[in-house]
């Protein structure tokens, strides 16, 4: 395999919890549907349940391999104006972004508009309003972030598209896009822990080479190649190094922050919660 792989594997799924080795087809496949589906957290947290305890016997610290934020992507220029969250609720700005019930990715970016407002001295009832408001502006909600891409890059629709920051720097590195994007300084942390499935690997007998597996992807040359393809190294050295690509944020806060997944599912994203009640105002 080249070194390219696997940070192309990540690009590809966008499993929003682990990666899960060493099963890249059917395990993998099958999760990823799961999330799609709003049900990929509790069934992973039952099926493959991974303590702290258990992880740190191969990685001393229980942290993600790599992080990433989410970005306003807008047309070359700004023509619009964008700075920071509170600009998606201007009467003139038409918003593309997937729809959260169907894609894990765009689950972070309602986590992301949500932790803008009740981590940074707000309160539920002043979330609400403000969500309420974006989506609003939102004119494109596909089923995925694919989709999403589609519509803004292809389709030449919206003004602004809510996306990954490690997104948008790899579509220019492919010469996929000229747009400008802003990355809010209220922001929230996607954190990509990686995992060893005890089943699978006794199963296939290569326990050894999957857990020097997880190991190299700390490494400064593995978060190097992460960096390269804009995810955020969670590397002290590499982070340093790569400073000026990947600017501070001055208030971070991750998924753990808002209740963990299993109270954000419910909260948000279940049948009747909170982005359903969202829906019915825009209809």
């Amino acid at each position: 395999m080249t070194k390219p792989f696997f940070p192309a594997l990540f690009l590809a799924t966008g499993l929003n919890i682990s990666t899960i080795l060493p099963v890249f087809a059917g395990t993998a496949q099958k999760t990823q549907l799961m999330s799609q589906s709003g049900k990929k957290v509790e069934l992973t947290l039952v099926t493959y349940a991974v303590t702290k305890a258990a992880y740190s016997k191969i990685i001393p610290d229980f942290v993600a391999k790599w992080k990433r934020v989410v970005i306003l992507e807008t047309r070359a220029g700004n023509p619009k104006n964008i700075k920071n969250w509170t600009d998606l609720t201007k009467p003139d700005v038409k918003i593309i972004t997937a729809n959260p019930k169907t894609s894990g990715g765009a689950k972070w970016n309602f986590l992301a508009l949500w932790g803008s407002v009740v981590k940074n001295g707000g309160n539920d009832t002043q979330a609400l309003k403000f969500i309420t408001d974006v989506f609003k502006n939102v004119v494109v909600l596909p089923k995925d972030a694919r989709e999403a891409s589609d519509a803004f890059y292809k389709k030449g629709q919206g003004d602004v598209l809510i996306n990954y920051e490690n997104e948008v720097i790899l579509a220019a590195q492919q010469g996929k896009t000229d747009t400008s994007y802003i990355i809010p300084p209220v922001n929230i942390s996607i954190d990509a822990p990686v995992a060893v499935v005890d089943k699978n690997v006794d199963k296939h007998g290569n326990r050894e080479v999957s857990e020097a597996f997880v190991k190299f992807l700390f490494t400064p040359e593995a978060q190097r190649e992460f960096a390269k393809v804009g995810f955020r190294p969670v590397d002290s050295t590499v982070s340093k190094e790569v400073k000026n690509k990947f600017p501070y944020i001055a208030r971070l806060y991750t998924v753990a922050d808002l209740g963990g997944w299993s109270g954000v599912q419910k909260k948000f994203f279940a049948d009747g919660a909170i982005f359903d009640k969202i829906q019915r105002g825009r209809r």
